[in-house]
């Protein structure tokens, strides 16, 4: 063998799912640009390739990794490009051969390849092994009808032991890796070997296929013999005069339908399907399908109404029973019942009830229902994402069905409920549809009159209900769904209406469910409001009410042992005894004037919160670090506080570049907890003049308000919690921004007649009241009359031009 046989450089045809044997002629499909261009280039040389095949079939830029190191010299017989621009080659394996050097050129991968030669096989010991092989080739055939008579001889016929192990393991459905073992190995007895155990196993796999096969073929042929000896029972019974169940089904049906009272389209749509139901054989699934297809017409509430509640005083008394607070709500509904007793026919409102969790949306929209005497539908939509969970899904499905809004009013058995639409804002869309879009044909009252369910397929008036949904938060809502809903929101409850609702609603519920009396417990209002204040943190009362209940549970053990003769009184004093050490700081005024500690308030999720910052002043370069969590809002109120004391540095008796010897470091306690927004603009100003100054601040004010460059003093949100969180503290005198004072009507004239609230316009105003000066001291100093240079004075006759941008 000459040095340039034994070293080849063929182009490389990696195979998806297919091992070329040698002897083997295959047809292949060729797609990828590389294998392209590889057969190209053997077509130009001598019309060799290597065949190997891919480890996975998946990647379609295989490296050498990815490809099996044996792979199969082949010869081009023939290459013909198609339309799409694959290329259809007819290849013939010739000889095994190992892979020495991989090479990826760019356009095709060319591999140097070394052919393996095959060792000389004893002639009695190959004719042995061959008879048996080819015997058991036969057996194969006689089961297996695609292989025919003449291949069967062909494979006799082969005397080469070799040969005659590739040509079979070619016609036999290995696995690839199990073919790639049969191309590795190469003395031609061992892989004589392994085909045999291969073919035994194939053989054996094959026998209990044909087995499975015709039990099913048997089992389908009784199938349909059944039916057919039942339609004869059917005739006979017919011919002998025995009533005709399924007749008797039809008129029943048939009768329903005539005294059930539907839309004119629904109706029309009925008797269509109704006839096309009696032409059906009985037996078949599309007659089931029509079935259950007029059913849901039948059990629908077409015209079927509850009598309605217009008791006005009734129904405020029904929802001041079942809601403390809630007065916005509250009137609303009220109003509706005013104007459907002056008005025969009213669409029902659309209301979306938006506050935080635990504060009653839910149970809110249960009175409703019973103060206007419906009946109540609840649906969550939490975690709902098919589009088809509202519209349903249409009857070409197996299995469809109408969508929820049908399928509860099906249950409710009238067509206007209260429907209660749970967490409105936890829906999600995927590749099924936008719940949230579906909804604005139910949720507009222009459109309602007429939803059309897949289903169904009909229009339905969905314009008598009085749709009610409950979300978390507004802005999770698509805008559009947001267009179509009129928004109560429902704040946070007060410690103040905490505790009357402890005291009214939860106690005593708790007391019965645990099986308690008056006899056997008691809470004191000062218990109570330590549980609001140290064992819980929300906006809501659900945690209230578990502490509470967990109180009842240890008292009842206690009842439980000592049959029923103890009497507990919870204190304030004595509730860590039964729930253990308190969970929460509850935010108090500081106990001295600091310099650099000013107080500010918070918007929080669960109500409002004192917030102290800090200042400190150490000698630097004029960096300014801000610490605490804060996001990035808060951050930039830090730095435009910054700006504006040195703006007024001279007027604070400060020098004009006090900033540049020094570091200031503002921090907001409670580092774990994250903190932003601007409403903190002004407490961040004070604490940094506090410190520069020396003078400190009065612990007894607390602020808030968003500050400009200017000083100016802008709005903010949620005054209601944070005028509640500064009463709470112990803090009686607030500075708000003036534009906030139109505010102060939500807040409990209780809380203000104890709260001295001051509006502000500037953050001079600010200082002035927040900073303790020294007796005859004064903050800000009279400001002196800048004289501006005669070079940046225009002259007379130059006109003073805009700037223009290009």
């Amino acid at each position: 063998m000459s040095n340039s046989e034994q070293r080849l450089c063929l182009p490389l045809l990696p195979l998806k799912d297919v091992v070329v044997f040698p002897h083997m002629v295959v047809p292949l499909f060729v797609g990828r640009s590389k294998s392209v261009n590889a057969l190209s280039n053997a077509m130009n040389l001598d019309k060799r390739v290597l065949l190997t095949t891919q480890k996975n079939a998946g990647i379609d830029s295989p490296g050498e990794k990815d490809i099996y190191g044996i792979g199969t010299i082949g010869t081009v017989l023939q290459l013909l490009r198609l339309p799409d621009g694959t290329v259809k080659a007819l290849v013939e394996g010739k000889k095994r051969a190992r892979i020495t050097r991989f090479t990826d050129k760019e356009k095709y991968v060319l591999v140097e390849i070394e052919p393996i030669a095959e060792p000389e096989v004893a002639k009695a010991e190959s004719e042995a092994i061959s008879r048996t092989v080819v015997g058991m080739f036969g057996e194969y055939a006689k089961i297996n009808k695609n292989i025919s008579k003449d291949l069967v001889n062909n494979i006799s016929a082969i005397r080469d032991v070799s040969q005659l192990a590739d040509t079979v393991a070619a016609h036999f459905n290995f696995k690839i890796q199990d073919k790639q073992r049969l191309l590795e190995t190469v003395p031609p007895m061992e892989r004589m070997t392994l085909l045999f155990q291969l073919m035994q196993a194939e053989i054996e796999i094959y026998k209990t296929e044909q087995k499975i096969k015709e039990r099913v073929k048997k089992q389908m042929g009784k199938t349909q013999r059944d039916y057919y000896l039942n339609e004869q029972i059917r005739a006979i019974q017919k011919e002998m005069g025995t009533k005709d169940d399924y007749k008797s089904e039809l008129d029943e049906l048939e009768t329903r339908i005539k005294r059930k009272r539907m839309s004119k389209e629904a109706a029309a749509k009925v008797r269509q399907e109704f006839k096309k139901l009696k032409l059906m054989a009985p037996m078949s699934a599309e007659g089931t399908v029509v079935r259950n297809y007029i059913e849901w017409f039948i059990n629908l509430p077409w015209f079927e109404r509850s009598k309605l509640q217009t008791d006005i005083d009734k129904a405020e008394a029904i929802l001041e029973e079942d809601h403390h607070g809630l007065e916005k709500p509250k009137e609303r509904i009220l109003e509706y019942l005013a104007v459907q007793k002056l008005v025969k026919k009213i669409r029902g409102p659309i209301l979306c009830f938006v506050g935080p969790p635990g504060v009653g949306k839910t149970s809110l929209a249960k009175s409703v229902a019973r103060a206007t005497g419906r009946a109540l539908v609840r649906i969550s939509l939490g975690g709902v994402r098919d589009e088809a969970e509202i519209r349903g899904h249409r009857r070409t499905y197996i299995g469809a069905m109408p969508g929820k809004i049908i399928q509860s009013l099906k249950k409710v058995k009238v067509n206007n409920p209260v429907f209660c639409l749970d967490e409105v804002d936890k829906m999600s869309m995927d590749f099924r549809g936008d719940p949230s879009a579906a909804l604005l044909e139910v949720l507009d009252p222009e459109q309602n009159f007429g939803f059309n369910d897949h289903y169904l397929d009909v229009d339905y008036d969905l314009s008598d209900i009085l749709f009610i949904t409950t979300a978390n938060n507004l802005h999770e809502i698509p805008l559009p769904l947001q267009d179509r809903m009129e928004t109560i929101r429902l704040p946070g409850y007060t410690e103040y209406e905490k505790l009357q609702i402890a005291n009214g609603f939860l106690v005593p519920k708790q007391t019965e469910m645990n099986g308690l009396s008056k006899e056997n417990i008691q809470f004191t209002k000062n218990a109570i409001r330590t549980i609001i204040r140290r064992y819980t943190r929300e906006a809501g009362v659900r945690n209230l009410e578990r502490e509470i209940a967990s109180v009842c549970r240890k008292i009842a053990r206690k009842v439980a042992k000592e049959d029923g003769k103890t009497y507990v009184k919870i204190t304030a004093q004595s509730i860590q005894k039964y729930l253990g050490v308190p969970r929460f700081r509850y935010g108090q005024v500081e106990e001295k004037d600091e310099i650099g500690l000013a107080t500010g308030l918070a918007w929080t999720h669960v109500g409002g919160e004192l917030l102290a910052i800090e200042t400190v002043i150490m000698p630097g370069r004029g960096k300014l670090t801000v610490t605490g969590k804060l996001g990035e809002v808060m951050q930039e109120s830090a730095r435009a506080a910054l700006s504006y004391v040195r703006s007024r540095a001279e007027r604070l008796g400060l020098k004009k570049h006090f900033y540049k010897g020094v570091d200031i470091h503002v921090h907001v306690p409670e580092g774990a907890t994250p903190k932003d927004g601007p409403s903190a603009g002004i407490t961040m100003a004070t604490s940094i003049v506090s410190a520069l100054i020396k003078r400190p601040v009065r612990r007894d004010l607390a602020m808030t308000g968003e500050i400009t460059l200017r000083g100016r003093i802008l709005p903010i949100g949620g005054l209601k919690e944070k005028i509640l969180a500064a009463h709470r503290g112990g803090i009686f005198q607030i500075i708000i921004p003036d534009e906030n004072s139109k505010d102060l009507k939500e807040i409990p004239g209780k809380i203000l007649n104890q709260v001295e609230v001051i509006t502000a316009s500037h953050m001079d105003d600010v200082l002035s009241r927040a900073i303790i000066l020294l007796p005859g001291e004064t903050l800000l100093k009279e400001e002196q009359d800048k004289i501006i240079p005669p070079e940046l004075i225009p002259r007379e006759k130059e006109a003073i031009r805009p700037f223009q941008v290009n």
